[in-house]
């Protein structure tokens, strides 16, 4: 075989391969471009919701109004006798609960609202009322004649409510004594103890908290 027929032979197979790795090469292409399978790749989880907190100590409760869980009502909330979820009602004796519901509903016929303005308290929320007597009215004898101390305060043991408006203390004092229910001191028209009632009238009142 001449040169020039090896050298045409060499260059048609060199043709060849080169169309065949130009080939391959753009398969290769085709293949990385080409959009991928979907192989069920789960999308990315979403974040769990926060946990809510639990309820804090001194949160209002269902009606509004602020409870430090040791009777105190704040002065600016209004109390019913059924807003029993307070500790002011809900630690009330249960007998005098129950006086002061059916008062109210048979109060409330006669177009008058009860509202409680103290019920049970804890001895440190009756010592501080001792205290701010004191401070309000210049000694402790001063201050005994309108706040007990915890250990004679009936507020702590839940014996004793008190009631507001006025004109719900003046129908209190007048038909309290159906329920048992009757003034205890002559200078707190608001202050209600159950009493045993003789001839349908409560006992006379006393001159005031200090005896």
């Amino acid at each position: 075989m001449r040169d020039s027929d090896r050298r045409g032979t060499g260059w048609a197979a060199a043709g060849v391969l080169a169309l065949v790795a130009a080939l391959g090469v753009t398969g290769a292409v085709a293949l990385t471009t080409r959009e991928a399978p979907d192989v069920g790749v789960a999308p990315p989880a979403k974040a769990a919701p926060p946990a809510v907190p639990p309820a804090k100590p001194g949160a209002p409760n269902g009606d509004g109004a602020a409870d430090a869980g040791d009777g105190s009502i704040p002065s600016a909330r209004r109390l019913t006798p059924f807003d029993t979820g307070h500790s002011a009602l809900g630690r009330l004796d249960p007998a005098l609960l129950k006086a002061v519901q059916a008062a109210a509903r048979n109060a409330k016929q006669d177009g008058v609202d009860l509202f409680v303005t103290s019920g049970w308290r804890s001895r440190g929320h009756q010592q501080r009322l001792l205290d701010e007597g004191v401070e309000k009215y210049g000694s402790l004898a001063e201050a005994r004649k309108f706040v007990e101390t915890p250990d004679g305060s009936k507020h702590v043991t839940g014996r004793a409510i008190d009631i507001g408006a006025a004109d719900a203390d003046r129908w209190l004092i007048r038909e309290g004594a159906r329920y048992g229910l009757c003034q205890i001191y002559a200078n707190e028209l608001w202050h209600f103890e159950l009493r045993e009632v003789r001839g349908g009238r409560c006992p006379v009142p006393l001159r005031d908290a200090s005896r």
